[in-house]
């Protein structure tokens, strides 16, 4: 059986959980945190990053610190997962759904102006399967217009735009490390990227629970006490120990999973010259990271069909979001504006092929050849 995802292993991962397990620091901010947070700060030029127990804790503290009160706005693409929305309708937030484009299925740049508001407090971006969005005219827009701008790159580790990488153009950034991602911390995991300095001082102490704890253990003051709104956004030294043994091997993962991708887009090069599915878009200034390979089919009854015969095979193959704006809860704390012309459209036809670091050149050919059959 061939699964739709196996969280990447590179060895060093148990060595560095015991290394963890004997530490004085097994509840977090400990050597293997502070490596990971480094890493990532100086390997994408980022201002400041916190480990956190996950990517939905990361757009928490991100909805915090913008200060989201009851009656802002935040616009964000229906088509995601419903973390985004959660963490802004938690303070409060009114949520404004923006159509996605039909070749990237990221949130139409060009739809976004019509959708703000004098209550508009955020743009939340969503970099869908590690390719960015149209970052260059969504900034103009948010800065002409004194809004915030957080990036939900949970999907975009390693990948750019312009040569910045994602999560680190707006003003926040959050990255997800759960297990189905091209880098895990054990199954959970993520990282708040800072890249407004005005943000850091209170970020830190959001995360530890409210207090000014990371002062004292600087030791720029001799106690710490309760300070401001916070809650318990520190993960585990255990968590930080695993993606450790993750990042050292970051190119070779990277590598690996792109590989495997172009051998995707070859194989299935003819299917979609005889338009029997689309294959995706990679704008052109974006570098992605080869986080997922999909296709795209004519409709949601072929898209069945397909599943259900590649698991006659053995190979498991998924569909992803199912929009926000049509769920119980999006119709409740959302709105859709404008016309829904591709996120629900372009969601009923989308299929998700294996794609993990331990799968093989030749999964992927037998996977394609599946395939070609399916369409034969």
């Amino acid at each position: 059986m061939i699964p739709f995802n196996k969280p990447p292993y590179t060895g060093n991962e148990e060595q560095y959980l015991l290394t963890a397990a004997r530490s004085s620091a097994m509840a977090g901010d400990g050597q293997f945190s502070k490596k990971c947070e480094q890493w990532f700060e100086t390997t994408f030029n980022v201002n400041k990053c916190l480990l956190t127990p996950n990517c939905t804790q990361a757009l928490e503290m991100a909805a915090i610190l913008l200060d989201i009160q009851p009656g802002d706005e935040v616009i964000m693409p229906s088509y995601t997962f419903v973390s985004t929305a959660n963490a802004f309708v938690l303070r409060g937030a009114k949520v404004i759904f923006v159509d996605i484009r039909q070749d990237t299925l990221n949130i139409d740049e060009n739809k976004i102006a019509d959708a703000i508001t004098p209550k508009t407090k955020a743009i939340v971006v969503v970099h869908y399967a590690g390719v960015a969005c149209e970052m260059d005219s969504i900034m103009t827009l948010a800065n002409d217009n004194n809004i915030f701008v957080v990036e939900d790159a949970a999907q975009g580790v390693m990948s750019n735009y312009k040569g910045k990488a994602l999560g680190t153009i707006g003003h926040l950034g959050a990255y997800s490390f759960h297990e189905t991602k091209n880098y895990t911390s054990g199954g959970e995991g993520g990282l708040l990227l800072i890249n407004d300095p005005e943000f850091v001082e209170r970020a830190e102490i959001i995360r530890e629970k409210g207090t000014n704890r990371s002062k004292f253990f600087r030791g720029m003051i001799d106690k710490y006490s309760w300070v401001d709104v916070g809650s318990s956004y520190l993960p585990s030294e255990l968590q930080a120990a695993y993606l450790w043994g993750q990042l050292e091997k970051a190119e070779e993962i990277n590598e690996k999973r792109l590989s495997l991708w172009n051998r995707y887009a070859n194989n299935l090069q003819s299917l979609a010259l005889s338009q029997h599915i689309e294959l995706p878009t990679i704008p052109q200034g974006c570098i992605h990271n080869a986080h997922m390979f999909y296709i795209k089919v004519a409709d949601i009854k072929i898209r069945s069909k397909f599943i259900a015969f590649l698991k006659e095979s053995d190979i498991h193959s998924v569909f992803h979001y199912i929009p926000l704006h049509s769920a119980e809860a999006g119709l409740k704390h959302g709105i859709f504006s404008g016309s829904d012309v591709y996120t629900t459209k372009e969601s009923e036809r989308l299929i998700r092929l294996p794609m993990y670091f331990s799968l093989s050149l030749e999964d992927v050919d037998m996977i394609c050849n599946k395939i070609n059959t399916f369409f034969a």
